[in-house]
């Protein structure tokens, strides 16, 4: 059998040779680079002749982004959840339904309905650096309860890592007002 043999075209003297160079070129950019930091060392001189103090650079100190409030409104029968985020003067930033999030009707009041409706407001928000909430409720007029989907809102928000300030009920109480339906003797079965 043949044994193979590889044959070095480079002999070993010349492969010595450009090991050495490749040693001291590296030696002389190292020295370069040293002559180059120690030209900035050296203190210069100021118009008067006297040596320019070298002055501390100041580290950059970072501005902390103002936290911004905003007013929650949502309002929450057993038809439908809304919820419309103001700024402090009362201009629109979002506003997001039960009907946007889902297809089913029935469906809109849903507390599950209402975690997805905070998601997509935490969403909208978080872009313009809000992070705490004055939150407003309000129920349909007349209504002691609230509807399904008002808890769900405020406590998914928080879990976001909003902050909530304020919760306020807003709910309109008729006094007295117009004539309710049903008649005289009231809705029967």
């Amino acid at each position: 059998m043949q044994k193979w043999r590889i044959k070095n075209k480079m002999p070993k003297e010349e492969k010595e040779i450009k090991v050495e160079e490749k040693v001291k070129e590296t030696k002389v950019k190292k020295e370069s680079l040293k002559d180059t930091d120690s030209s900035k060392e050296t203190p210069s001189t100021s118009d008067s002749g006297e040596p320019k103090k070298d002055v501390a650079e100041k580290p950059k100190i970072e501005k902390k982004k103002k936290e911004v409030e905003a007013i929650l409104n949502i309002y929450t029968s057993f038809n439908n959840t809304i919820v419309h985020v103001t700024d402090m003067s009362g201009k629109t930033i979002s506003k997001v339904t039960g009907g946007m999030v889902t297809k089913h009707g029935r469906l809109k009041a849903n507390p599950t309905i209402a975690m997805f409706i905070s998601k997509r407001i935490a969403e909208e928000v978080k872009d313009l650096g809000i992070k705490s909430f004055y939150v407003r409720i309000r129920a349909k007029t007349g209504n002691p309860a609230l509807g399904p989907g008002a808890h769900a809102i405020i406590k998914s928000l928080s879990r976001e890592g909003f902050k909530v300030l304020n919760i306020l009920d807003t709910t309109r109480s008729p006094r007295g007002g117009p004539k309710k339906k049903g008649g005289r003797r009231g809705r029967r079965p």
